[in-house]
């Protein structure tokens, strides 16, 4: 996941149906509901920092992380005054401590490795204020299973031809990614192909909130993508919704 490559200069075109602007609403409500209208923000895995500019529109002091510096590269040319770090979420290390946080895109289902996973949790948790609030969304397994699974899917964009190829291992709960990119080279009429290879894993809701709350974190919901109403088992993300508490619950 690290590399993103050839992959980060066209992520913007094949995330263009994330709808940021509604995404960040959302994010932004939740916190303001929970006492996060303000302050310093992480945007953990921010890519091409869409997201990380609105947040920063709105009145937040962001801090944008993600382990590709070709994607903060481009994150850097969206002209926001957002603090950009290039790090592992796993290995996460700030300079001071956070309000809020946020982590979208299933970014977290990127980590494999269970152990690196729960270490992502907490480390947020280490850099986050008493009272703090962490929103983060996850595909489900029933995405990896039912949707993801096997399954190819093509992209035939202006700037890009995307054959996006998908397999499934339902023993370790993974899904392997293989992105083979086609670029269309005007001068030599011809095309330029790149592949990405990248994983994600599903993880137990469950399993999620058990984490969480070994850090501190007072789970308040667990959402649908929309954060309009409970998850449901056939939901294809589940949007968490945690509040930091200090040494205990209180």
């Amino acid at each position: 996941m690290a590399g993103y490559t050839s992959l980060a200069y066209v992520y913007d075109a094949l995330t263009e149906n994330a709808d940021y602007p509604a995404r960040c609403n959302v994010l932004c409500d939740l916190l303001a509901a929970h006492g996060a209208g303000e302050g310093i923000l992480l945007d953990l895995a921010c890519g091409t920092g869409t997201l990380t500019a609105l947040l920063a529109k709105r009145g937040y002091d962001v801090i944008g992380v993600d382990a590709s510096q070709n994607m903060l590269s481009l994150a850097q040319q969206k002209g926001t005054n957002a603090v950009f770090l290039c790090q592992r979420m796993e290995q996460l290390d700030l300079y001071g401590t956070i309000d809020a946080a946020v982590c979208t895109l299933d970014s977290l289902n990127h980590i494999t490795d269970e152990a690196a996973f729960r270490e992502a949790l907490r480390r947020v948790a280490l850099f986050m204020n008493d009272g703090g609030v962490f929103l983060f969304d996850v595909n489900t397994p029933y995405k990896h299973e039912k949707v993801l699974a096997d399954n190819t899917f093509v992209y035939d964009l202006d700037d890009v031809f995307c054959v996006w190829q998908n397999s499934y291992d339902a023993a370790a709960r993974t899904t392997g990614v293989t992105l083979d990119l086609f670029f269309y080279d005007e001068e030599n009429d011809c095309y330029d192909r790149a592949t990405e290879e990248f994983a994600e894993r599903a993880y137990d809701l469950a399993d999620i909130r058990k984490w969480l709350e070994e850090d501190r974190f007072e789970v308040l919901a667990v959402l649908d993508e929309s954060g309009s109403r409970p998850v449901k088992d056939d939901d294809e993300r589940a949007l968490f919704v945690c509040k930091k508490h200090g040494t205990q619950f209180q």
